[in-house]
């Protein structure tokens, strides 16, 4: 639940940043169409946003870093902001609404997912959050007009060829492939140290009884019961066991040294930062390549998403060119514009103009 004094905190942090005029009650930032974002709006998402900051948890709302943390999140915030009020006046001209039942629906879903069927704890978590059942219906309303828009006239209208699917299939052949997976055994046969460094003495008789427990090993002494009787590893309480481990998580050395081993084959004694080191393969599952049918799930979603991301930016641009916003924040439209200006310069696509003052 969201504490109210943090929420206090983080308010008066972010109004720094937007000036207030003492003669406002509710500032009005910007107007899409007639419609409003106001001030008390805005730092609410800002405040959401920098709940998913928890380099911040300890930070002081006055602090120059946190300063920072608003600003850095503004611009994208804004233009977010905007597209959203885009998204549901367009929703709300195609008459989607959230109807009685559905609400209901929601919210007893809501209910039973955070363990709040009693209603006096139901509204108690309301309550805590600083919303009534009036503010949660037109949020959910809000969240599912945007949705039921973004399916119907973007994601509905994308298709996917056979074509497509297998050149992104040739291209990205990695993503279908799984890694090499191995486990291993190893016993430790710990090297003293002191201020002065490793005792030469020390270091050799180490080593001679690495040795000797690999001869051990190899006469056929199971390897789990030496581990747990000598090695100074914490892997000893599991018999030595490591992993499973993807192979290209390994030191490249250590990788190269076992790519030639058969399952079950023992190295040398190895020299370790902490001493000595003995390892066993102990299982390897070699990597394998999806098919392109198998793996055609995977692409639809991966090609679905990357045309998705495009075909929305182009229909919010379509939006924007026919709205006319209106700024009453300067310092806000200017982070607005370079979010748009950022977006516009990733995805190589140009700007569609605006009716804006």
């Amino acid at each position: 639940m969201l504490k109210q004094l943090v929420v206090a905190a983080s308010v008066a942090a972010v109004s720094a940043w937007i000036p207030l005029h003492a003669e406002v009650v509710e500032q009005v930032l910007v107007k899409v169409n007639g419609e409003i974002i106001t001030k008390t709006e805005f730092e609410t998402r800002q405040v959401q946003a920098l709940q998913n900051r928890p380099e911040l948890a300890k930070t002081s709302a006055a602090s120059l870093e946190f300063q920072r943390a608003v600003a850095q999140i503004t611009p994208d915030l804004i233009l977010n902001a905007v597209d959203e009020l885009l998204l549901i006046q367009r929703g709300r001209e195609s008459g989607y609404t959230l109807g009685d039942q559905q609400f209901a629906t929601i919210v007893e879903g809501i209910r039973k997912s955070n363990n709040l069927e009693d209603e006096a704890r139901f509204k108690e978590a309301l309550k805590q959050e600083g919303l009534t059942m009036d503010d949660l219906r037109r949020n959910l309303e809000r969240t599912m007009i945007v949705q039921q828009v973004t399916r119907v006239e973007i994601m509905d209208k994308i298709s996917i060829n056979d074509e497509e699917a297998r050149a992104y299939y040739d291209q990205h052949r990695n993503e279908f492939t799984s890694p090499t997976e191995i486990t291993l055994r190893e016993i430790l046969i710990e090297v003293p140290t002191s201020d002065r460094g490793v005792n030469v003495a020390e270091d050799d008789a180490a080593r001679d009884r690495a040795e000797e427990v690999r001869k051990r090993l190899l006469a056929g002494e199971p390897f789990p019961r030496l581990a747990g009787e000598v090695s100074a590893a914490s892997s000893k309480a599991n018999g030595g066991l490591i992993g499973p481990i993807h192979s290209d998580e390994l030191a490249p050395q250590l990788r190269d040294l076992l790519q030639p081993m058969q399952v079950g084959d023992i190295t040398g004694v190895l020299r370790t930062q902490r001493g000595y080191q003995i390892l066993k393969l102990e299982t390897r599952t070699d990597s394998k390549v999806k098919t392109f049918e198998e793996a055609r799930g995977d692409i639809a979603n991966r090609i679905g998403d990357q045309k998705l991301r495009g075909e929305r930016e182009k229909y919010l641009d379509r939006l924007r060119e026919q709205a006319t916003i209106t700024w009453r924040n300067t310092e806000l439209q200017k982070a607005y514009e370079t979010a748009l200006a950022r977006r516009h310069e990733a995805s190589g696509s140009k700007p569609q103009a605006s009716t804006t003052n």
